[in-house]
């Protein structure tokens, strides 16, 4: 079985039991979803959400974040972790999308990853999550996990991972599939404790197959 074909079976399975799926970020506005996406480096997605629902309550547009010290942005944001990092990236992000693209989120990659702390996972997850656009694949921690462990790709690097999973996934499916191994990793395939044998792409799994 070739490694498309294998992916065309796994999506298949991940289809019937995810439907499509949707960000697990809660936000209301194309920037509410970036700023969201900042802070869950090195982050969960549940800590993100309690944090922002607090925040966006005091500020959640660029014009607010852009006049707003850099301390306060630091108070806000301290629990999701490296804070000082991501509210400099967020006071930045924010100026630049005042002074270049008229106060709106641009959509176009090369536009997107010009933002302070917008990196291509970034902004494949916005644009495939706000547009429906996709230029790639999101690579986060499980999406690397998860396509090492079944024998997709042989690599850490993000954007090497991506590059191969571009050539075996169906266009279609570069916003789903991501999504999909997020929440199998979640659910099933935990890092520590991966339960293999109740895994539902089990037989498509090279690490999963040996168990």
């Amino acid at each position: 079985m070739t490694k498309k074909e294998k992916v065309k079976k796994i999506i298949e399975i991940f289809r019937k039991k995810f439907g499509h799926p949707k960000c697990a970020l809660d936000y209301k506005t194309p920037f509410e979803l970036l700023v969201s996406v900042i802070l869950s480096a090195q982050c969960t997605d549940v800590r993100v959400n309690i944090v922002t629902k607090h925040m966006f309550k005091i500020v959640n547009t660029p014009e607010e974040f852009a006049n707003m010290d850099l301390s306060e942005i630091e108070d806000l944001i301290r629990s999701t972790g490296f804070f000082r990092n991501k509210a400099k990236n967020i006071k930045l992000c924010s100026q630049r999308i005042l002074e270049k693209f008229n106060g709106e989120v641009p959509q176009s990659m090369e536009d997107l990853t010009s933002l302070a702390g917008v990196g291509r996972k970034t902004a494949n997850v916005v644009r495939g999550e706000i547009w429906g656009l996709a230029d790639g694949i999101t690579v986060d921690t499980h999406v690397k996990r998860l396509t090492n462990l079944i024998g997709l790709v042989n690599s850490d690097d993000p954007l090497k991972i991506e590059k191969e999973l571009m050539k075996i996934v169906d266009k279609k499916d570069w916003i789903d599939f991501p999504h999909f191994l997020i929440l199998q990793g979640r659910e099933i395939c935990i890092a520590r404790r991966p339960k293999c044998s109740i895994c539902e792409i089990k037989e498509y799994c090279n690490y999963g197959k040996n168990k």
